[in-house]
């Protein structure tokens, strides 16, 4: 038997032997598409910043007036430099929280009925009027909730008060009569989740779609029914994606302007009786303001806009952050 010396040298591999590099030449239609996308990406960060920027200092001058104040006062007093949004701000939350509490259970459901339920024939359809539901302007649906869901919501806001009047919440203090429930937080609610809906069940649906068919096969041969395979493959896959979905609804309430203005008698004091007349929003506020007001009631308006821009970021960001790290997110970047 031959002896190898291990300290002999090795004999370089013929040429034919060698790998190649291979060179990808990337061709001038793909670097202008590159180059498009590039800069589509930078004009996004470009705007946001020039957004933020000019908000910030705009409201200058209200910051150098009342500080962080403007975060705590509960008035809006702009010759005594007593303003604030403390009173304004949570009623903003709250409409915005009482359009999540109507929109994610429904947009849930329309989700699974429209992924999981429906006929293939009926599939398009759905995801067309969703589609058509979230394309709808805002003033469409804030006559639609002025002139029509108002005058009939009354009795539901009534029976509420009568039967669920001991949850602090629904308590309604004033006379009641109908009339007083009228233009109420409830109803604001109730028309911001009707834009929200559509987000939701976009998105919540993309997600159910995404889950592994063969998880789905396997549930079904261990002889689960079609909702055992749902709540065991489909919700726990896009659960995260569900969180991600709300969180951007939520960004959606917040900013949410006209159907507020339309709905709301504007007060100045936070009143979190959802059922009675009366709130406000830093949204609605500035609308019915921005025209008629002065140099220094601008910049306050500034400073509001500015907390709602930063507040919608923030939830905006969160979103994106669950999403990827979710397992439909982390199956939607790999595609």
């Amino acid at each position: 038997m031959a002896v190898i010396d291990p300290l002999a040298p090795v004999p370089a591999p013929a040429a034919d032997d060698r790998p190649r590099a291979i060179v990808t030449r990337v061709s001038a239609s793909d670097k202008v598409f590159r180059g498009m996308l590039r800069g589509a990406g930078l004009a996004v960060l470009v705007i946001t910043a020039s957004i933020l920027a000019f908000l910030v200092l705009r409201s200058v001058s209200a910051f150098k007036a009342v500080g962080f104040g403007f975060f705590t006062t509960s008035s809006w007093y702009i010759s005594t430099n007593q303003f604030g949004i403390a009173a304004i701000l949570p009623l903003g939350i709250l409409i915005a929280v009482i359009a999540l509490v109507i929109a994610v259970p429904v947009g849930i459901a329309t989700a699974l009925f429209i992924s999981e339920y429906a006929l293939p024939g009926l599939r398009r359809p759905l995801i067309a009027m969703i589609d058509l539901m979230a394309a709808t302007p805002s003033i469409i649906v804030a006559l639609f909730g002025f002139f029509f869901v108002m005058p009939r919501i009354l009795g539901f806001e009534s029976w509420l008060a009568h039967h669920l009047g001991f949850i602090p919440v629904f308590r309604f203090s004033l006379q009641n009569s109908a009339g007083n429930f009228a233009t109420s937080t409830f109803i604001a609610g109730v028309m911001v989740s009707v834009l929200v809906i559509p987000i939701v069940t976009s998105l919540s649906r993309q997600v159910f779609s995404q889950a592994p068919q063969g998880e789905r096969e396997a549930a079904y041969a261990l002889g689960a029914t079609r909702w055992g395979m749902i709540r065991t493959v489909v919700l726990p896959f896009g659960r995260a994606g569900v969180i991600g979905a709300s969180m951007l609804g939520l960004g959606r309430a917040l900013g949410e302007t006209i159907v507020v203005a339309f709905i709301l008698t504007q007060v100045f004091h936070f009143n979190w009786h959802v059922l009675e007349t009366g709130g406000n929003s830093p949204t609605a506020m500035i609308a019915n303001r921005i025209l008629d007001a002065g140099p220094k009631e601008i910049s306050a308006l500034m400073a509001a806009g500015m907390t709602l821009f930063v507040m919608t970021i923030v939830v905006n960001t969160l979103a994106a952050m669950v999403i990827n790290r979710s397992r439909s997110g982390a199956t939607a970047s790999a595609d």
